[in-house]
């Protein structure tokens, strides 16, 4: 096509047509820069349709990491409920002396309340893959990509609300570090010796002088309290945000 041209504006210069050159000459520069601009939109839809399923592919991989996230959470949520739910009922019981109970009965309320630690541990292997590449500006959504850039953020809290209630929950086994109680006895009474491979103590002590102890229930009252705000300051509120990015994701997934 351009030799076309060529040889038209060749013979237009030789018969000195002048005018009529130029005219050609100009319908070759508008024929050059449409194939340019015609090139430069295929290559920008062609851009735009990798982008878009590089996007599809992360909004997936995303999806699964907050659902299984989401399983955790409310998993952990359920084992900070039992372990307040069993302080709760301790503190019930110092403050109710006419209530009895048996040693069995405060084992398993002190196995059950202190024996598991409480930490937050979320998939986040492609998320902070894309944080880390720059990779999350390929996320289109504007709310969704503000929410997966302070998610990190949100984490870095919850730690450290977890670690105040590690620390509260370790005050009050620490005083089963001590000659004063057994921690045999709650092995013991809970049938846990068998999970550690120990046999039945011959000797069994009683911890219930415990609920007299104005320091167990001082760190009780601290666990119960540090322990509420976990769960309604911390854990609720991150379980809203994991439900608002997946809700997000999936919307961004069904317009494509």
């Amino acid at each position: 096509m351009l030799k076309f041209f060529k040889k038209i504006r060749l013979q237009l210069l030789a018969d000195k047509k002048l005018s009529r050159y130029l005219t050609y000459a100009l319908g070759e520069i508008i024929l050059v820069v449409v194939g340019i601009l015609i090139a430069l939109a295929i290559n920008n839809l062609n851009q735009k349709r990798i982008q878009k399923n590089n996007e599809q592919i992360y909004l997936l991989g995303l999806k699964e990491e907050f659902q299984t996230s989401k399983e955790k959470l409310g998993e952990l949520i359920a084992v900070n409920k039992m372990s307040y739910d069993g302080a709760i009922e301790l503190l019930e019981h110092i403050s109710n002396t006419n209530q009895t109970l048996t040693e069995r009965r405060f084992s398993e309320l002190l196995y059950n309340s202190f024996s598991f630690d409480i930490a937050f541990n979320p998939n986040n292997s492609l998320l902070t893959e894309m944080i880390s590449s720059g990779s999350l500006k390929g996320i289109s959504n504007t709310s969704l990509r503000i929410q997966l850039t302070n998610w990190i953020s949100t984490l870095e809290d919850v730690s450290r609300q977890e670690s105040e209630l590690s620390t509260q929950r370790e005050k009050i086994l620490d005083l089963f570090r001590t000659d004063q109680y057994s921690l045999r006895t709650i092995l013991d009474q809970t049938g846990a010796n068998c999970e550690f491979g120990l046999s039945k103590s011959t000797n069994q002590r009683s911890n219930l002088s415990l609920l007299n102890a104005v320091e167990f229930e001082n760190n009780l009252l601290m666990f119960i309290i540090t322990s509420s705000a976990t769960e309604n300051a911390h854990y609720r509120p991150l379980m809203d945000d994991i439900n608002s990015i997946l809700q997000l994701i999936e919307n961004e997934i069904s317009l494509n």
